[in-house]
């Protein structure tokens, strides 16, 4: 999954309107944001495999650090801390928890059986595999993800235009990506995976530019 998750970052706005755009990105899509230097420091690997499934040709086959549910409990924990630490209100660190643990079930509904339970070699594996239902995954990840949008824009309005058409170009640009990931050819290598995962920085700043023209309402 992918723009899902950053559906969840747009919907979070509604109930902690005082966290950036940006921070709840880092939040919802943490494990994606960490993976590609896992993948490049050989921590973690994956496999081209085209046909493995019918959206992806990606075979998860080591990433307990990112993806097993406990490390995933304890990003969502270590953040919410760090969010607590400065906002000083536990509502605001539970919804950080809440982003950072929503990755791992929403990726649990797409992913073949490939999402481990425990960082250790011989844990229970797990995915509903709806990768293998393209027309049904793209429908139900595009509802989160417009869902999460129009939460977004009903939680906030621009201060200016950048606010205004700036957002505009974000859910474009998302929305491209995700057609450009399904429709293109298999990546040409491990290296350029990982080297591509790291531009979805370039959203999250984008995220923050747009947030800090807006304003709650």
């Amino acid at each position: 999954m992918f723009i899902g998750h950053f559906g969840v970052g747009f919907g979070a706005k509604k109930y902690a309107p005082v966290i950036s755009l940006g921070y709840l990105f880092i939040a919802a899509q943490f494990l994606d944001l960490i993976w590609p230097t896992l993948l490049l420091l050989n921590v973690e690997h994956v496999v081209i495999s085209p046909g493995i499934t019918a959206m992806t040709p990606l075979d998860f086959t080591d990433y307990p650090v990112s993806h097993s549910l406990l490390m995933v409990a304890g990003w969502g924990i270590l953040l919410g801390v760090i969010s607590y630490f400065f906002l000083k209100k536990f509502k605001y660190s539970l919804i950080i928890f809440l982003c950072v643990i929503s990755h791992w079930f929403l990726d649990l509904i797409v992913h073949r059986p490939d999402l481990p339970l425990l960082p250790a070699e011989d844990t229970i594996k797990m995915g509903f595999g709806l990768w293998d239902h393209p027309y049904l995954s793209v429908i139900i990840e595009g509802l989160i993800f417009f869902t999460g949008v129009i939460f977004y824009y009903k939680a906030t309005k621009p201060v200016n235009k950048t606010g205004k058409y700036l957002l505009i170009f974000l859910v474009s640009f998302l929305v491209l990506i995700q057609i450009a990931n399904i429709l293109g050819p298999p990546p040409p290598s491990v290296t350029a995976i990982a080297w591509a995962g790291q531009l979805q920085w370039l959203f999250v700043i984008i995220a923050f530019i747009v947030d800090r023209n807006r304003i709650s309402v």
